[in-house]
C-alpha cells in the first residue's frame, strides 16, 4: 500500500506542476499545452531536468537555471498541496469513481482559487470546464451503478440549492461577485446535497475566520476585497474529506437537544 500511495502522491505532484501552468496561462489568455514550459523572464525553454516537481525547485535553490531570476516557491507549494490532497482522498475513497471525481474537482478549484486570488477574476472556461466534467462524471456514474432519476436529482439539487442561496446574497448585499455562483455550482454538481450543504456552511465559516485575521492582522482593510473563491474550494475539501462526520456529528448533537 506505500508504493500504492507512493505513486499516487507522484501523480499528484506532476498534476500539480501542470496545474501551476494553467494558473500562469489562463488569465493570460494563452494555451495551456503549447508552447512548452519556459522561463517567463529570460524565455529560454526548460528542459525535464528543470521540470521535475519540487525537486527541481529545490536543486536549483529557486533560481531559474539560465538567467538566475527567483522563482516563486509558491509552484513548490501548489504542487506539495496537489500531491497530499490526491493522496487524502484515495486513502478516503479508495480507488473508485469517487476518488476520480473528487480528484477532478480538487484540481480544477486548486486551479479557480489562486488565479481568484492573483487576478480577482473567475474566467468562464475554468467553469464551464467543471460543468461540463461534472455531468459527464454523473452521466458515467449514473450508468454504472445504475442509478435513476431520483439520483441525478440528487447531484443537480446539489448544484442548484447553494447558487440560489449565493445568488439571494449577492442580490441583498452585493458582497461577493457572480463568479462565486459559478463556483458553487460546480462544488455541488460533484459533491450533491448533503455535502454540498456541508461546503456551503465551511466556506463562510472558513471566509468569515480568514478575513478576521486578515482584517485583525491589518493586512486587509475594510475595503479592500478578499477572493472568496478559495474558502469554496476549502469548504469543498474538508466537506469531501470530513463531510460524513460532520453531518454524523451535527444529526447527534441536534438529536441529543431535543
Amino acid at each position: 500500500m506505500i508504493l500504492f500511495y507512493l505513486l499516487i502522491f507522484t501523480i499528484g505532484l506532476c498534476v500539480g506542476s501542470f496545474l501551476n501552468v494553467c494558473i500562469y496561462r489562463i488569465p493570460r489568455e494563452e494555451s495551456v499545452i503549447f508552447p512548452s514550459s519556459h522561463c517567463t523572464n529570460c524565455n529560454n525553454r526548460l528542459v525535464w531536468k528543470d521540470l521535475i516537481p519540487i525537486a527541481s525547485y529545490l536543486l536549483l535553490k529557486g533560481e531559474c537555471r539560465y538567467c538566475k531570476e527567483k522563482i516563486s516557491p509558491r509552484y513548490a507549494i501548489i504542487e506539495l498541496i496537489t500531491a497530499i490532497s490526491y493522496v487524502l482522498v484515495l486513502i478516503k475513497y479508495g480507488f473508485s469513481l469517487y476518488s476520480l471525481k473528487y480528484l477532478i474537482l480538487i484540481s480544477l478549484l486548486i486551479v479557480i482559487s489562486l488565479i481568484d486570488i492573483d487576478t480577482m477574476n473567475i474566467y468562464f472556461k475554468t467553469t464551464v470546464f467543471g460543468v461540463v466534467c461534472g455531468i459527464v462524471i454523473l452521466a458515467i456514474e449514473g450508468i454504472s451503478s445504475g442509478y435513476g432519476v431520483h439520483n441525478y436529482l440528487y447531484y443537480f439539487l446539489g448544484g442548484i440549492i447553494p447558487t440560489i442561496i449565493i445568488t439571494l446574497i449577492i442580490l441583498m448585499t452585493r458582497g461577493m461577485g457572480w463568479g462565486d455562483v459559478e463556483i458553487f455550482f460546480i462544488c455541488g454538481l460533484f459533491l450533491g446535497v448533503k455535502l454540498s450543504m456541508v461546503m456551503t456552511f465551511l466556506s463562510f465559516i472558513i471566509g468569515a475566520i480568514i478575513s478576521l485575521f486578515l482584517l485583525y492582522s491589518k493586512k486587509k482593510t475594510r475595503k479592500d476585497p478578499i477572493p472568496f473563491g478559495p474558502f469554496i474550494a476549502l469548504g469543498a475539501f474538508f466537506a469531501i474529506l470530513m463531510g460524513d462526520m460532520i453531518v454524523n456529528l451535527y444529526m447527534s448533537l441536534y438529536i441529543n437537544l431535543i
